[in-house]
């Protein structure tokens, strides 16, 4: 979903960070505003002056997007779900959760957490702009204000829309899942609908963009995309947790996995391993302990000059909760460990010793063949 992301800071303990898609969308929110919404809102301003509102007025919309994930992000943390963190990213922002809700209830709290706070900001800010008119702040001032108290009535509205992965959507979900007790039906129907709401901005946008209003129009149809992508996906996300819960990585890890030493030299693991077994990760073992692990990545970060003068022992990661995992934990957490580090192998660990090496390839072979069936059977 994300690409390269940028740490900016930590709220409450969750990390914030943005997605270099966020340089387009704040590119744009600030020409809007400063060349559309403010000029035709509080006008005899200079150009200059309206600028600067429409970068004051993006810097709050985040800002405020920041708050309503933040909501999100407290109660999925007083339900026990980890979140990954915050990121801000072309289409807005998300707290990133590795695990569905417990329950009903949870679902339900976490979602309406968002659109109240989004509500009370909002709110907060429409005070703020009364308070600014009779006390007779400068027009930029009170314009900015404005802006937000609008923007976050808005953004509570689009997100309290009954489709899937929005607010809404959610609220949808733990609704019919409380009703039927059963997760994937509930989810299947909210995606469903998530996908049909993306399908009509799809429409709305392509009407606009024949109308000539060719920059909104191609916007909505970038959000009905969005939508419609982030529906089907985190309908087939359920699928892959449900097909491997309950189910260990001892199944699908490959015992004896091809290990090196820490004493050879790069030029050789490369030359001996990396082109004669084409794997991206290799254990590092010694006296029959597991050491750390090396990959592709660390080696092409060597110039090509010093393969053989550098040794893999030079090079090695440590073991640590990315790279390795236990026999018996269950395979929706090796899944999500591969996930959140890009990995494609896991260690697969007991103790200090190697017990063998977990594939993500093996796993999607798995999951292919079960949903293949299960779908047959439905």
């Amino acid at each position: 979903m994300f690409g390269k992301r940028i740490d900016l800071f930590k709220l409450f303990g969750f990390a914030v960070r943005l997605d270099m898609s966020w340089a387009i969308i704040v590119v744009l929110v600030t020409w809007s505003l400063a060349e559309g919404f403010f000029p035709s809102h509080y006008g005899g301003l200079s150009r200059v002056t309206y600028w600067g509102m429409g970068a004051a007025g993006a810097l709050g919309l985040f800002g405020s997007i920041i708050f309503h994930e933040l909501s999100h992000s407290l109660v999925a943390r007083r339900y026990g779900l980890p979140i990954k963190g915050i990121t801000l990213f072309i289409f807005g922002g998300v707290a990133e959760m590795d695990e569905e809700p417990p329950s009903p209830k949870a679902e339900f709290l976490m979602a309406m957490a968002g659109p109240i706070a989004s509500v009370v900001l909002g709110l907060g800010f429409y005070g703020f702009y009364q308070v600014s008119k009779w006390s007779g702040w400068s027009k930029p001032v009170t314009g900015v204000i404005g802006y937000l108290g609008f923007i976050n009535g808005l953004l509570a509205a689009f997100n309290l829309i009954p489709g899937f992965p929005l607010d809404g959507g959610r609220i949808l979900r733990s609704i019919l899942w409380g009703w039927k007790n059963n997760l994937r039906w509930a989810t299947r129907i909210a995606s469903k609908i998530g996908a049909g709401f993306g399908l009509v901005l799809i429409l709305l946008g392509a009407l606009n963009v024949l109308r000539g209003e060719l920059v909104g129009g191609m916007w909505w149809v970038l959000i009905g995309l969005f939508l419609r992508n982030a529906a089907t996906m985190s309908y087939q996300q359920l699928m892959v947790r449900k097909a491997l819960e309950g189910e260990p990585v001892r199944r699908f890890m490959v015992p004896k996995p091809v290990t090196v030493s820490s004493s050879i030299s790069i030029e050789q693991l490369v030359e001996d391993y990396i082109y004669k077994h084409h794997f991206k990760m290799y254990p590092v073992v010694e006296d029959s302990k597991l050491t750390g692990c090396i990959t592709i990545q660390q080696v092409k970060g060597i110039p090509r000059s010093e393969w053989r003068q550098r040794t893999v022992g030079e090079l090695a990661k440590p073991c640590s909760p990315d790279n390795t995992i236990h026999p018996e934990e269950d395979a929706t957490k090796a899944l999500s460990t591969m996930s959140r580090t890009r990995a494609s192998r896991l260690m697969v660990v007991d103790g200090d010793r190697l017990v063998g090496i977990i594939a993500l390839k093996d796993m999607l072979t798995f999951l292919s063949l079960k949903v293949e069936l299960e779908e047959e059977e439905g």
